[in-house]
């Protein structure tokens, strides 16, 4: 009889969406901007640090930018409904292979779970407009692990007390494309973070925040989690 403690494999597998697994094109700096501009602020002010803190919810990048609740209420619901209707305007695609990819990892038997730091509104919808909304075993923003996104590991974390898939954090595999997707997979103590290159950050940034492998995209990921685990 098979013994869960036996089992070595990282059959959690918890993905970042935009940059990920979805392409949108630059869609986060294009809402950021129309929500900057919509609150009478200067979107050029706040872009450097936009795209250094991309993963983190968008919540706590307008609490840092605006230091002011309301106000960064207020910009949220801007960013959220902008980025929705560029969703809506068919603006973003699936990174090529990942839809395969994730059917593949499920065919090994791994529990994959998609993560964001959207609102849930605008990952439902992105869900929605790829026709993923049954891709995944579970998806989780940070309002689903208790309000705080990358890079605290508690969306990581989350994912592994809701599933139940495995029973040790080293076998979870955590994938992104951002410096703080790799943080929030260390912190979390997961076995294998993996960077790959179709989002906002470079390899050099990536395993400076404790990437254990870099990836051209999310199709290499299903071969290399059989190599590591051979």
């Amino acid at each position: 009889m098979n013994d869960m403690n036996d089992r070595t494999g990282h059959d959690l597998v918890v993905l970042d969406m935009a940059g990920t697994t979805v392409a949108d094109g630059g869609l986060v700096e294009q809402a950021f901007t129309v929500a900057a501009e919509r609150l009478g602020e200067d979107p050029a002010t706040m872009i450097d640090h936009v795209r250094a803190t991309m993963g983190e919810s968008k919540i706590s990048v307008f609490r840092h930018l605006l230091g002011d609740e309301e106000r960064a209420q207020q910009a949220n619901r801007a960013f959220e409904q902008a980025y929705a209707e560029l969703v809506d305007g068919g603006r973003i695609a699936p990174v090529p292979g990942a839809a395969e990819a994730i059917d593949a990892l499920r065919d090994r038997g791994r529990t994959v779970v998609l993560t964001t730091g959207f609102a849930r509104v605008t990952q439902d919808a992105i869900l929605g407009a790829l026709g993923w909304r049954d891709l995944a075993e579970a998806t989780l923003c940070p309002a689903d692990a208790g309000g705080r996104g990358r890079p605290y590991p508690d969306m990581v974390l989350a994912a592994f007390l809701r599933t139940g898939a495995v029973d040790d954090v080293r076998r979870i595999a955590v994938v992104g494309d951002t410096s703080y997707d790799m943080l929030s997979g260390v912190r979390a103590g997961a076995g294998v973070v993996a960077g790959v290159l179709t989002g906002a950050h470079d390899a050099a940034q990536l395993e400076r925040h404790g990437a254990t492998h870099v990836l051209g995209s999310v199709a290499g990921l299903p071969a290399l989690l059989d190599r590591v685990e051979s």
